[in-house]
């Protein structure tokens, strides 16, 4: 009831018949964000619309971790808790595992492991130690779906690979159109993929001290936006989204400062 922000689902209210109960949110016409990245969708998100969705995601994750007082960490970030309106704006849902967290007194808190296999930070998952840097972790996964448009878990070779690694692979390659969304169809503008790759590989680090934190993803994943996409038209580019979700379209190139990854 506290938790309110454009990017977090809202609580309408709730039912309770003593036999059936059930919380009631806002209703979000375009389901998951799953949904519109796998390949039974019959539209293509465009590379603008995943980056506003990753921003939008994103800064509701950031509110959590920063504008609820006490702080919560989500504990199942993940692309289906990721719902879309009509307009293909994202909102962050589903807070049942959600814990609050005093960030300023205690590193992390211990509590059992809890969330969806192949999204949880490694030092959650190995010594039940969590904080918002593993919501950081999680983010990263999902940015990486966005990204690719590949699973969490894939086949490689017959075997089982998680998404981090299946991106490494690819990153050896040094070649950006075998890790973007091949149904993109190369619409897409090749300093802005490689910042976005950089965002997501930061996020999905190892150690949790060397993540970023959501603040510094949010302004980072601005910065791969074009340049006409800023506050001023953000109103009027979630109607041109809404319209075009099975349009690949390619605006005007962006300058950027030049990534590191090759």
């Amino acid at each position: 009831m506290r938790v309110h922000h454009t990017n977090l689902t809202s609580l309408v209210g709730y039912c309770d018949d003593e036999i059936n109960k059930g919380l009631v949110y806002e209703y979000m016409a375009n389901g998951n964000l799953q949904a519109f990245l796998s390949d039974q969708s019959s539209g293509v998100l465009t590379w603008e619309g995943r980056l506003q969705i990753a921003t939008e995601a994103a800064q509701g994750l950031e509110y959590l971790h920063y504008g609820c007082k006490p702080a919560m960490i989500h504990r199942d970030v993940k692309s289906t808790n990721i719902l879309l309106n009509e307009k293909f704006k994202a909102k962050l849902s589903d807070f049942g595992l959600s814990r609050n967290f005093a960030s300023g007194d205690v590193s992390h808190i211990v509590t059992c492991v809890a969330g969806t296999p192949g999204y949880l930070a490694p030092e959650y998952h190995q010594s039940n130690r969590l904080n918002e840097k593993s919501d950081v972790y999680s983010f990263g996964i999902v940015l990486l779906e966005i990204i690719t448009g590949q699973p969490v878990y894939s086949r490689t070779n017959g075997e089982r690979t998680h998404i981090i690694r299946w991106v490494e692979l690819m990153l050896l390659q040094g070649d950006i159109y075998s890790i973007i969304d091949p149904m993109l169809e190369r619409t897409f503008n090749v300093n802005s993929a490689w910042k976005a790759i950089e965002i997501a590989m930061a996020c999905v680090s190892a150690e949790a001290s060397k993540r970023p934190v959501m603040s510094n993803v949010v302004m980072e994943l601005k910065k791969c936006l074009p340049a006409q996409l800023d506050l001023t038209n953000h109103s009027s580019y979630e109607t041109e989204l809404g319209s075009s979700i099975d349009v690949v379209s390619q605006n005007n190139s962006i300058t950027m400062m030049c990534p590191s990854v090759r």
